[in-house]
């Protein structure tokens, strides 16, 4: 009966074993906290949100936030559907609070990681960026109203200042 149980047991802990080999390394961690960004700055990245949607045509809502997720600055565009101001904030206090884009959120959802959608914290959808400053987390960026790739581009975009310093 032991020779059994034995048998059993390294049948299961090779293929487990074997597994863990081909699983891929574990991501690095990401950047601590810094001190929450000021209004100064978070106006400007509303700003240049903005400037870049509007030479593009896009009606768009942006919210910057601290880390903690608390709105800090916020701004619309004229005749932006509603639920972009909501979905913006959201975006923004999820790559916040959780020091990730939500893109990185969205692609793992769509790779099969649905546990995720669980979570009513977190929206994983393209558009959220944490705002890095002295390799710290000061806050994040959501932008909402067009599709979540532009969305992220509009983000990626008035964060660009910032990763120049």
């Amino acid at each position: 009966m032991k020779a059994v149980l034995l048998a059993l047991a390294l049948a299961c802990a090779v293929p487990a074993a074997a597994r863990a080999s081909q699983d891929p390394p574990a991501p690095p961690a990401p950047p601590s906290y810094g001190a929450p960004v000021d209004l100064e700055t978070a106006r400007a990245l509303v700003d240049r949100a903005l400037e870049y949607g509007a030479a593009r045509g896009w009606r768009i809502a942006v919210a910057v936030v601290e880390p903690s997720g608390e709105l800090v600055a916020f701004a619309r565009m004229d005749d932006v559907q509603y639920g972009s101001i909501h979905v913006a904030q959201r975006k923004a206090a999820t790559a916040a609070r959780y020091r990730t884009p939500t893109l990185a959120m969205e692609e793992r959802t769509l790779a099969g990681r649905t546990v995720i959608l669980a979570n009513e914290d977190a929206l994983p959808i393209a558009g959220g960026r944490p705002i890095v400053v002295d390799g710290r987390i000061v806050g994040a960026i959501g932008v909402s109203g067009v599709t979540s790739a532009q969305d992220d581009e509009v983000a990626q975009a008035a964060l660009a200042p910032l990763a120049a310093d």
